[in-house]
């Protein structure tokens, strides 16, 4: 019974921080089951009494504090140390966990959710997600009381450092994905980092390459992170770009494993037209491994007649950037990402990664010599009507009959010139619904008579 509880979502544990699951208690348990895991996953071929480490980082929310103490608790007591870096982004976690050496890396953030939200995600000893078994295995000895009596004593209680530059080699790291010799020099750039894990990195990094910053949203207190900022409020990086006549505008999310762009006008360039703009820049130079990008269901159809027109192709997983670097992985494949602003380059790192993402874009802006509003224009998007809505709860889509119904419906009346998908999030208690069509007022209307039939079918939650 106790091993079918699920604590783990499509991203790691998330939820209400000091509810459970993301509770001290719990975060205890997972330092526990997660130090046991990694220890076996990671034998030492060192010199006897070697002990394994796990990097922990975290973002600026407030219950970071509680979670953190807790998760150093739990690791320290099987007997594995601890490299503690404080508040970076979340490929900057995965980095350091490289970097270090370490066996795993930990990153308290709840991503884009409101700060009362927190959340526990982890990394392999090489910078990538945590494949569904390894998850489960954490999981089952959350519950299962298999290690409670493993109780190293004396000289074998791990320890806990505070590594202090983190910051720094992160920043260089980031740097090295920008050309040597190549400058910002010219570029003004606005910058919102969401009060959240890259406050310092971000604008860092773009200054030491010689951009002009204007920074937006720098000043953590533990509970404003996201809060009408970052890129869940992309008006904000809109207001900014026009107020301090950028070039270009930047902007996060709490833990910085995703971008926005905003071009000159202060039009919003999304995760689509990143990956569009990037595979027409490798696709020529022969750089676009097997002339394939990999995207989620979620992304525009445009998408895929875009890199089909220069010879490349697109594949699509499940939502979710873990599904997409799954299949990077799988066939060594080197650009991915989602609609959101998860965009992985392989070439540079083993995650989404905000200021990386944004750099390679800078780049072409500047070897190209054209602003991003040109740049955009080579993705020509299908209109898209999409709802998130609030639901009470979560039964299988297969039993909703009349929405399925409805559905359906609606997919023959586009006639294969667009699709409805329907999702729950895996993260929040909601129901995600796109129409994609040629028209929008047509996919507009049908998407508010889907959203009707769910609101009769499941309830939706007004809190």
């Amino acid at each position: 019974m106790t091993q079918q509880k699920r604590i783990f979502g499509t991203d790691g544990v998330r939820g209400t921080a000091n509810v459970e699951p993301v509770t001290a208690e719990t975060a205890l348990k997972l330092g526990r089951a997660a130090a046991y895991v990694f220890a076996q996953l990671n034998p030492r071929r060192t010199p006897a009494g070697a002990r394994p480490k796990i990097v922990l980082g975290k973002d600026t929310r407030l219950s970071g504090y509680m979670l953190e103490n807790a998760l150093v608790a739990g690791i320290t007591s099987l007997g594995v140390d601890v490299l503690v870096i404080g508040p970076l982004p979340t490929p900057g976690v995965a980095y350091i966990t490289r970097s270090l050496r370490a066996d795993a890396g930990i990153v308290l953030s709840a991503s884009h959710n409101p700060y009362q939200d927190n959340g526990i995600k982890f990394f392999r000893h090489d910078g990538y997600k945590l494949d569904d078994q390894i998850e489960e295995k954490i999981e089952q000895l959350v519950f299962n009381g298999e290690i409670d009596s493993i109780r190293p004593t004396a000289n074998k209680i791990g320890r806990a450092t505070r590594i202090d530059d983190a910051l720094g080699r992160y920043v260089e790291f980031a740097k090295a994905s920008f050309p040597r010799g190549m400058s910002l020099e010219e570029m003004r750039v606005a910058v919102d980092v969401a009060n959240g894990a890259a406050y310092k990195s971000t604008p860092c990094v773009l200054r030491e390459l010689g951009a002009d910053v204007a920074l937006a949203h720098n000043q953590p207190n533990g509970m404003n992170i996201n809060d009408g900022c970052g890129s869940v409020h992309p008006e904000e990086i809109q207001r900014i770009v026009k107020l301090s006549g950028a070039d270009v505008g930047i902007t996060h999310d709490g833990d910085a494993d995703r971008v926005l762009l905003c071009d000159e006008n202060a039009e919003i360039v999304d995760g689509d037209e990143v990956l569009a703009i990037a595979a027409l820049d490798l696709l020529p130079a022969g750089r676009l491994t097997q002339n394939t990008v990999v995207a989620t269901v979620m992304s525009n159809f445009g998408l895929d007649e875009t890199v089909a027109a220069h010879g490349g192709k697109v594949i699509r997983t499940k939502v979710g950037d873990r599904y997409v670097i799954e299949e990077m992985m799988k066939k060594n494949l080197n650009l991915g990402g989602e609609q959101s602003g998860h965009v992985i380059f392989r070439d540079f790192t083993t995650t989404g990664d905000g200021i990386i993402s944004a750099l390679q874009i800078l780049r072409i802006m500047h070897q190209s010599g054209q602003p991003l509003s040109k740049l955009k224009t080579c993705l020509k998007k299908y209109p898209q009507a999409q709802r998130n809505l609030a639901v009470k709860s979560k039964p299988p889509l297969e039993q909703l009959r009349d929405v399925m119904k409805l559905r359906d419906e609606v997919e023959r009346d586009l006639a294969g010139q667009g699709r409805v998908l329907l999702r729950y999030s895996g993260t929040e208690p909601k129901l995600r619904l796109l129409i994609e069509g040629r028209e929008f007022d047509k996919i507009d209307k049908h998407a508010d008579r889907i959203a009707e039939a769910i609101q009769s079918a499941i309830g939706m939650d007004s809190t």
